[in-house]
């Protein structure tokens, strides 16, 4: 079994080294690439929710009980700890044989702790808009701003210090091309700043992940941003 794992990891995580053909300076594997694959097996095992939301990103969306927080027993937690940009577009098939109602997508800090270029992020992030729109046209696709991080933190790792001109950047672009790329930008980045400029401290374990009030602040935003339809 553990050879068949082995197996089914070189495959999965060779396909996504593929998805950019150039010579590259960082990586573009997920953070935590056997983990990936194991929630990529739980994912291909369940059945076809058509119609589903399904919440789509890294560890900040795969730690939301988001059946709880949403109110609703058919939402999907595609959250994957440690994802990148290239995990996603690996995994987009897996999302779309659901012809989801609605994606709400949060990914790019972990590319940033890669040290992967803003253009490559946002390039990912428009293409995975492209994908979801021709692959299944009637779904509503929401791209929610990167966060802020909380250097102030200790327990915060080096890689994801000293990030905040990239977020920013990638942020402006992802609000600027909203129309033209046919989804709704959600900001999330300026309603989770503290009085620093920086992750309001309220709202994170580490600087990074969200605890239980981050995640109802979460909801509090989504549910009074007159572009987003929870139901």
């Amino acid at each position: 079994m553990f050879q068949c794992f082995t197996v089914a990891m070189f495959f999965v995580l060779s396909s996504i080294t593929q998805l950019s053909a150039q010579t590259r300076t960082y990586d573009t594997l997920p953070n935590l690439p056997e983990h990936y694959v194991k929630r990529m097996a739980l994912f291909k095992s369940e059945p076809v929710k058509t119609g589903a939301i399904i919440m789509l990103g890294n560890s900040i969306t795969e730690g939301g009980n988001w059946k709880k927080l949403l109110g609703d027993s058919s939402v999907l937690n595609r959250g994957i700890s440690g994802d990148v940009t290239f995990g996603v577009l690996n995994r987009l098939e897996e999302v779309l044989r659901h012809k989801p109602s609605k994606i709400f997508l949060l990914i790019g800090v972990n590319d940033l702790s890669r040290n992967t270029p803003d253009e490559v992020i946002i390039e990912n992030l428009f293409t995975i808009a492209r994908r979801i729109k021709t692959a299944s046209p009637k779904t509503e696709l929401y791209i929610q701003s990167i966060l802020p991080t909380n250097d102030s933190f200790k327990n915060l790792m080096a890689a994801f210090r000293n990030k905040d001109p990239h977020i920013t950047t990638i942020n402006t672009q992802l609000a600027r091309y909203a129309d033209k790329m046919k989804y709704h930008y959600v900001d999330l980045y300026s309603r989770f700043l503290g009085p620093n400029g920086s992750m309001d401290p309220q709202y994170v374990t580490d600087g990074l992940h969200l605890n239980a009030l981050g995640y109802q602040h979460w909801i509090s935003i989504l549910r009074s941003d007159s572009k987003v339809k929870l139901k």
